[in-house]
């Protein structure tokens, strides 16, 4: 049985993650804006972050599923709204990544959540595919920094999840279908699906794998589907 610690876990993959990692008969601890986790945390705050961590210890392995949506285009965009997209998404796997290699010094797993837009070109998706497009760089730089003492570091980058936060998405009919004619698979993807790929990343079973971004997308980010007749 290994032990994790899932930040944001209030969010509907990370509490995916949560469902899969118990039922495979691990422990876990969760962190949440909200109150019902078992840490109360801002996942924007480096020292929260910090002591969030040694507080759960000693852990296996930290996953960060912090992040928002906002669909605009850059000129419409404020410096508020960049920032919060950028906070929420970039600073928080920053903060997390800090963290682990501060406390986390016998190895173990860190996998933060990245995103198929930030590969694949969508419009209207400038700030957050800037932000997942930096948590893909901090993937590589940080696997390569913390290799030596034993500790992974991995990325999901999904494509378009039925969660609460992408309902303006996916619960009207006519982008639903636009959005999964999109992916290569013919579907969106659910909470569940991505959850078992952390899980897999996290599992220390898989401890050959470090500094990879695994897209679970239904193709999104890397293919291109004929067009239904």
């Amino acid at each position: 049985m290994a032990r994790f610690l899932l930040i944001a876990a209030s969010s509907a993959i990370g509490a995916a993650t949560a469902d899969v990692l118990t039922e495979a008969g691990h422990e876990v601890v969760t962190t949440a804006r909200s109150p019902g986790a078992d840490i109360a945390l801002d996942a924007t705050d480096f020292d929260a972050v910090d002591r969030a961590v040694e507080q759960a210890g000693p852990l296996d392995g930290v996953a960060c599923f912090a992040g928002s949506m906002l669909l605009k285009p850059a000129h419409l965009t404020s410096r508020e709204q960049y920032d919060g997209v950028v906070a929420a998404s970039l600073t928080t796997a920053f903060a997390t990544v800090r963290a682990a290699g501060r406390h986390l010094r016998n190895g173990g797993s860190v996998v933060l959540v990245s995103s198929a837009a930030a590969m694949a070109g969508l419009s209207h998706h400038e700030a957050i595919a800037a932000a997942k497009a930096g948590v893909m760089g901090l993937t590589l730089s940080a696997a390569a920094t913390y290799a030596s003492s034993g500790l992974r570091v991995n990325a999901v980058a999904p494509g378009l999840t039925q969660t609460p936060l992408t309902a303006s998405l996916t619960g009207n009919e006519g982008s639903r279908k636009v959005s999964e004619a999109m992916h290569a698979l013919g579907r969106l993807g659910e909470p569940a699906d991505v959850a078992r790929a952390v899980a897999f990343l996290l599992d220390p079973a898989n401890s050959w794998i470090t500094g990879q971004v695994l897209g679970v997308d239904g193709g999104l980010g890397s293919l291109r589907p004929r067009p239904h007749a």
